[in-house]
């Protein structure tokens, strides 16, 4: 959801602006699905997705630099977890100075962007995402092709040295919600909580994440609220230099299973990568992919 690497940048000068930069980049993904989510039917489809991104900035005199963020995506997909859609999504504007950053319009959300919520990420697909602890029980930054228009509010975020923090607010459910986080001796802590006007969102989450031995491991934790609690530890390590292997094991108190999944990312060089991974989700459904992804 956020690993995109820019490929064409275009540099513009005009008069009384020092630059003008837009940058493009993305990826694409295809391959093969399993689901037996749906009453119980197995389906197994093509799955892909077309993402390019559009970052555009401009530095003023005083060293302020002002950005726009936007995405134009499809997904294709027989299966109802992947929507298609194509076309701009909610754009995102900020404005940047040191380590403080001001964002509005389709706000990446404080708990969504809060350090260990997306400890891995799952085979192809992401496969159902029940390793994200506070399970989109909050606002978040809306990638899809349909015009989605995202949470329309505003955020604040500052880093200074090992410590960083963010708050959001927005008019969908009344949500304020924010984090701290501070880095120390190989390890990384955040501390995040939330007030909205529903029962069922997220209300406080804790994530402590440390490499241990050749693993990065992360612990995540979220009340959402009458959704109950939801526990995650995932861990990421290296076979070899192009295979990266992927695990997590969760578990959420409405839900009638315990949560697992395994995957593996095989780098073919040049951006391109091979994955695959199966995962029993919280719900008893298993689900299953494998296919190729290149970045541009």
């Amino acid at each position: 959801m956020k690993k995109v690497l820019f490929a064409t940048t275009a540099l513009v000068a005009t008069a009384g602006v020092a630059a003008a930069d837009v940058t493009f980049g993305g990826y694409a993904r295809f391959g093969v699905q399993y689901d037996d989510s749906v009453a119980g039917v197995s389906t197994t489809n093509v799955t892909s997705r077309f993402r390019l991104q559009i970052d555009a900035t401009a530095e003023s005199d005083a060293g302020v630099t002002f950005g726009a963020r936007a995405r134009i995506q499809q997904n294709n997909s027989d299966n109802a977890f992947s929507p298609s859609g194509t076309g701009l999504n909610g754009v995102r504007f900020f404005a940047r100075t040191g380590g403080l950053e001001v964002g509005v319009g389709n706000i990446f959300g404080a708990l969504e962007f809060m350090p260990g919520m997306y400890p891995i990420d799952l085979g192809l697909t992401g496969l159902g995402y029940d390793y994200t602890a506070y399970a989109y029980n909050a606002d978040a930054y809306s990638s899809g092709g349909d015009g989605a228009a995202g949470a329309n509010g505003f955020e604040l975020m500052y880093s200074m040295g090992d410590w960083g923090m963010h708050l959001s607010a927005s008019d969908d459910n009344d949500r304020v919600a924010g984090y701290v986080s501070y880095s120390m001796a190989g390890f990384t802590f955040a501390l995040g909580a939330q007030d909205s006007n529903l029962a069922t969102d997220t209300e406080l989450a804790a994530t402590v994440s440390s490499k241990l031995g050749m693993a990065d491991v992360t612990l995540a934790y979220a009340d959402n609220g009458t959704n109950g609690d939801h526990i995650v530890l995932a861990a990421s390590f290296d076979v070899g230099a192009a295979t990266n292997i992927e695990a997590y094991v969760a578990d959420a108190e409405n839900q009638p299973d315990t949560g697992y999944g395994i995957d593996f990312n095989h780098d073919l060089g040049g951006g391109t990568s091979l994955r695959g991974g199966v995962a029993k989700r919280l719900t008893g459904a298993t689900r299953a992919d494998l296919g190729v992804r290149f970045n541009f």
